[in-house]
């Protein structure tokens, strides 16, 4: 059992743990492998409840079925991602439901410094698919290095995924199902050009059904491993709401296109603006000054770093400046891991090299080395 990948997955099978009870048992063993290995000192007084866990984590079947699991990803050239490798989404790393494992096929970064998420009706209208084409060819102009992030069902989520290919921006979809089908089976040549140019990205395991339920589960994926969720069409119930909910809970940004007040498509979003949680979309440009993102330069060019900001820093906050040099803008969790700084420790260093005008805070928990 020292394979974290394995043991990742036969963390999910167990029954009665659930996301959130499986991220609370890594972060309190430090890994899932160490969550088997210390089984019975994490249930210390195992009755009820955990002595059921305890003897569900010592079930045999759990780890049969993920080698299973790890044979069809390394067949099918699929990554099998857990909750301490660099390559999961960080943002999603965040989240306190975050999954223990993920499965993805692509070539999209899904650590990318500027991610967002289009979701709406599956009743798309002329208004909403004509708005997902204008909107994503505007933000492909200013900012090219964008992912857009959906979840390939009918109406909006298709039209933004088929919008991002068509000017050149990566796009990953979350599925509700494994990956060893694509539904709808309507969008399988848009998947499979997706896989070159974004990905595809799930929680769950090969023979899903995609269920009702799974589509609900899924959408915290969407919401969390974004900066902002923007919701385009929605009537005054649906999947798409429940996404703004998950990104306002997450401390995400929220946009929602206006519609009439006659549109029933339009329910939704009106209601969002007018609660306050979701700001008013009104265009690309507007979008880009309210995440603060602006247009992305076309040289590459990075002003030199002057030396002299860094006479007084400690060796720690040397370290964190040297990585930021070498690599560029950077999320939180990835100082993290290539530091081996802890998260609290690290805020802190953050905070004190904003003080001195050494880094600045971008959307996302991204930091800028100035």
């Amino acid at each position: 059992m020292d394979d974290e990948r394995l043991c990742s997955i036969a963390l999910t099978l167990c029954p009665g743990v659930g996301d959130k009870g499986a991220r609370q048992l890594i972060d309190r063993a430090g890994s899932a492998v160490a969550v088997f290995e210390r089984r019975k000192e994490l249930f210390p007084a195992a009755k009820g409840n955990g002595m059921q866990t305890v003897k569900a984590l010592e079930d045999p079947a759990l780890f049969r079925r993920a080698e299973k699991e790890l044979e069809f990803a390394e067949k099918n050239r699929i990554a099998c991602l857990t909750l301490k490798d660099e390559a999961y989404p960080s943002r999603l790393r965040t989240c306190p439901d975050a999954p223990a494992v993920l499965f993805y096929r692509g070539t999209a970064d899904l650590n990318n410094l500027h991610i967002i998420s289009i979701v709406g009706t599956r009743h798309a209208t002329e208004y909403g698919k004509q708005f997902c084409n204008d909107f994503l060819q505007e933000l492909a102009a200013m900012r090219p290095d964008l992912l857009v992030a959906s979840g390939l069902a009918y109406g909006i989520d298709i039209h933004a995924h088929r919008a991002a290919l068509r000017y050149g921006l990566d796009t990953v979809a979350v599925l509700a199902h494994g990956l060893d089908r694509i539904y709808p089976y309507e969008h399988r040549r848009t998947a499979a050009e997706m896989t070159e140019h974004g990905g595809l990205l799930t929680e769950f395991l090969t023979g899903t059904e995609p269920d009702r339920f799974n589509f609900v589960k899924r959408n915290r994926i969407v919401a969390g491993m974004s900066d902002a969720t923007i919701v385009v069409e929605s009537a005054s119930k649906g999947g798409s709401l429940i996404t703004a909910e998950l990104a306002n809970s997450y401390n995400r940004e929220c946009f929602a296109l206006p519609g009439r007040q006659t549109d029933t498509c339009s329910a939704g979003c009106n209601k969002l603006i007018y609660d306050n949680k979701a700001t008013m979309l009104m265009s690309a440009r507007h979008f880009l000054d309210d995440m603060k993102w602006g247009a992305a330069r076309q040289d590459g060019h990075t002003p030199p770093i002057q030396r002299n900001l860094f006479m007084e820093l400690t060796p720690e906050e040397e370290r964190v400046v040297r990585l930021l040099k070498e690599r560029g803008d950077l999320h939180i969790n990835t100082l993290v891991v290539n530091t081996d700084i802890p998260v609290n420790r690290m805020s802190g260093l953050l905070f004190e090299l904003e003080m001195k005008g050494v880094v600045k805070a971008l959307v996302g928990s991204v930091y800028h080395l100035l």
